[in-house]
């Protein structure tokens, strides 16, 4: 690759290659806050994400981008140029997916505040990163949007604060509520999934990503109905964080153990909600809730 560059994310190292210079240069500004600082290339890799040209022609001639490393999945589509920097955030979830082997992932947000974690899982448009996103800009650390990092032998969460991606509506609601423009990325319009602009998160999330922390509670989370909360019962519980985990069967008995350990351990609810404040709203109240 012509253009490199290092990226540490919570436990995860990535190197990042590029046959275009604009990706990388783009990846140093976002992540020149955290570890080894403006996307450094020293040190060992966990994983190698490469931006590559479709063909050679294809690098300079209507430039396309395929996403390789050392996991791949030889029928995902090219990404045009324009959109490099979302290829690169897409390579990057894709090893931790396909690879990760140190903790449980599960595809799910969090947020952390006196030492105790909310964890938020949900299908895609739940709006779970959102209200992570949301949360983390109101009193409480960001600890990731994209994925959850479980240890199975201690029930800690490991941060994983990378690049929050908002979609659509929730550029223009946080893009309110951030107000510093240096904290974004740039706008990716026409992607196939719609609208999306990286958010960095808050100084605070990225200086404690070293910092585990212990689950309090559990919530899954659904945008787009009138505000209610339902117990969810740990078979439930149990089976819809089996879907929403990547590497559930390869870790095995690890992974029983596990999940079985935090469904025993915290409450899982359902909520409900038509809008960010809403949302944030009955975060608060059932997280009172449980400390008193």
């Amino acid at each position: 690759m012509r253009h490199q560059c290092s990226i540490s994310v919570g436990p995860a190292r990535f190197r990042i290659g590029s046959a275009w210079r604009a990706p990388i240069e783009q990846l140093r500004r976002l992540y020149a806050d955290y570890p080894g600082g403006a996307c450094g290339n020293d040190g060992a890799a966990d994983f190698t994400v490469r931006l590559e040209p479709v063909s050679p022609l294809r690098r300079l001639f209507r430039p396309s981008v395929a996403i390789a490393g050392d996991y791949m999945l030889p029928e995902a589509a090219p990404l045009a140029l324009r959109h490099a920097l979302l290829a690169a955030e897409m390579g990057m979830n894709l090893q931790m997916a396909l690879g990760w082997r140190r903790h449980l992932l599960l595809h799910a947000s969090a947020v952390e505040r006196d030492g105790r974690a909310v964890l938020m899982t949900g299908q895609s448009g739940s709006g779970k990163s959102t209200l992570s996103a949301l949360l983390g800009e109101g009193g409480w650390r960001f600890l990731g949007d994209e994925f959850v990092l479980l240890d199975p032998a201690t029930g800690m969460v490991h941060p994983f604060p990378r690049m929050i991606s908002l979609k659509n509506e929730a550029i223009g609601a946080m893009e309110a509520i951030v107000g510093d423009p240096s904290r974004f990325g740039p706008l990716l319009a026409d992607t196939p999934k719609g609208a999306i602009r990286h958010l960095r998160p808050a100084a605070d999330a990225i200086a404690r990503q070293g910092e585990t922390v212990r689950p309090a509670l559990l919530l899954f989370p659904r945008f787009g109905h009138d505000r209610a909360i339902r117990p969810v019962g740990r078979d439930e519980a149990f089976v819809r964080l089996t879907q929403a985990s990547t590497n559930y069967v390869t870790l095995g008995e690890r992974s029983f153990a596990g999940l079985t350990a935090l469904i025993g351990a915290v409450p899982s609810l359902a909520i409900d909600y038509r809008s960010g404040t809403e949302a944030q709203q009955l975060v608060e109240q059932l997280f009172a809730e449980q400390a008193a």
